[in-house]
């Protein structure tokens, strides 16, 4: 296997600290308001090859936190006059519905910033003690960013030409900075704002601190994988590293991974452009399994563009999937008993070369785009190599191999039985002998009928089969 590594910019072959176990910390939303699209992207990503190596037979230990104290978390509970610990507690539960939706797992543990505090004070005490952070005046500890001789390695920036991160937190007494790089650990209180007591003052962490901590905590001093969107390679992925290197003296982790944006209709997504869209928006128009097989249909370090046409033909390709393994169903109803044939057997032999091509996709750097290709081909021949004629225990082992698949991606391939009313199923009855006695006048009628009702029949060599519409 080999991982797309942003700190080396080349492909590296996958070798864990640990023999089959993963450490992979993966940075999660600021909760002040619904998840955006653009937010969904990592999500599923990174839960995919959680998926992967998951089934490749690894134990993963998964950490995605929730930052739940925030400029943008105290802004809206002042405006909702609220306290902040409202916000982001609705706006949590909120989050994981959407999460839910798109078939993202749990991770193995979703620590909030607000309950790491103590853990953060020792940090940034033991940076001091190491010469790495200093107290301004007014309590505001700094990061001394010039003195980690590594800084912008990830980015590959040259500290020289570095300007303030994009995404630094603006703080008050900025002037007790000593060099304009450096970023903030601890910053003092403002009137009407959350805060925690310090040895320095009483305030609130810097955004960057939190994950150096959270990581190392529940995770280890070194990690396998730290992953999140391109965009926080600077400054925040750079400030943790610079963090977490200094304070523990080791490697924080060995493979970044980033995934590449999300642009809708070809711009990048703002409010201001008008094309500003939740999740949980998207979902009232479409079907949240849509929108995952959609995120992973480019491979995650391209851009993705999001567009009702990509949509569709993300919803006609899913239910491409959903149809085969429905007439599999369907075929394993009328299946013979007995012993797998030989044929049978080379067929599944034939049919295990798609799943080695699927296999290879993931294993160069989680090409999903072209996973989903082998996956294709693999209900191709499905569609083309199963029939009534076939023993049950055949098209159960080919069913088997989409459904497995289908679950790395989190696809959910096979939709739970559903039983027609005796109403519905005393007209299939009656349109099946409409058509043998050749009233096909009244066959017709049936089926437009039956349509009315939101059922749709298919006439195929095995017999009818109906969904529901």
């Amino acid at each position: 296997m080999k991982i797309y590594n942003t700190l080396t910019k080349s492909k590296q072959e996958w070798k864990p600290l640990e023999p089959g176990k993963v450490k992979m910390y993966v940075c999660g939303p600021t909760v002040y308001n619904y998840i955006h699209i653009g937010n969904a992207r990592p999500m599923v990503v990174f839960d995919t090859v959680r998926r992967y190596f998951e089934y490749k037979g690894y134990q993963v230990n998964y950490v995605s936190n929730f930052t739940d104290v925030d400029d943008k978390i105290i802004k809206r509970a002042i405006e909702e006059g609220v306290d902040a610990d409202t916000i982001s507690k609705r706006y949590i539960a909120e989050c994981k519905k959407d999460m839910e939706g798109l078939h993202v797992r749990p991770a193995t543990k979703h620590p909030l910033a607000t309950e790491e505090i103590d853990g953060m004070l020792e940090m940034i005490q033991t940076l001091i003690e190491k010469g790495y952070a200093y107290v301004a005046a007014d309590g505001t500890v700094y990061y001394r960013t010039r003195k980690f001789q590594e800084y912008g390695k990830l980015s590959h920036k040259n500290i020289d030409d570095l300007q303030a991160g994009h995404r630094e937190i603006q703080v008050t007494g900025s002037d007790g900075k000593e060099d304009a790089l450096d970023f903030v650990l601890w910053k003092p209180k403002k009137e009407g704002e959350p805060y925690w007591t310090s040895p320095w003052c009483d305030g609130r962490p810097g955004w960057h601190i939190e994950c150096s901590v959270m990581a190392k905590k529940y995770l280890g001093e070194e990690i396998d994988i730290h992953a999140g969107g391109e965009d926080l390679i600077f400054p925040h992925h750079e400030n943790e590293i610079a963090q977490s290197e200094a304070c523990n003296g080791k490697t924080f982790a060995v493979y970044w991974m980033h995934n590449a944006f999300l642009n809708i209709d070809n711009k990048k997504m703002s409010k201001s452009a008008g094309n500003f869209f939740t999740v949980r928006e998207i979902s009232e128009k479409v079907d949240l399994q849509v929108i995952r097989f959609f995120m992973l249909s480019a491979h995650y370090r391209s851009p993705l563009n999001f567009s009702a046409d990509l949509v569709e033909a993300s919803k006609n390709g899913l239910e491409r999937i959903v149809t085969s393994v429905e007439h599999l169903n369907y075929l394993l109803e009328n299946g013979q008993n007995g012993k797998i044939t030989a044929e049978e057997e080379q067929m599944l032999a034939e049919a295990e070369e798609f799943v080695k091509k699927y296999e290879a996709a993931m294993e160069d750097d989680f090409n999903t785009a072209d996973a989903i290709a082998a996956l294709f081909e693999l209900v191709k021949y499905s569609n083309t190599h199963a029939s009534g004629e076939n023993t049950k225990t055949y098209l159960k082992k080919l069913k088997e191999k989409i459904l497995v698949l289908c679950e790395i991606l989190g696809i959910e391939a096979e939709k739970e039985q559903d039983c027609l009313d005796a109403e519905v199923e005393a007209l299939i009855a009656e349109r099946t002998a409409a058509k043998k006695e050749k009233n096909f006048a009244r066959a017709d009628e049936i089926r437009s009928q039956l349509l009315e009702m939101g059922i749709e029949l298919k006439d195929t060599r095995e017999g009818v089969q109906w969904k529901r519409i």
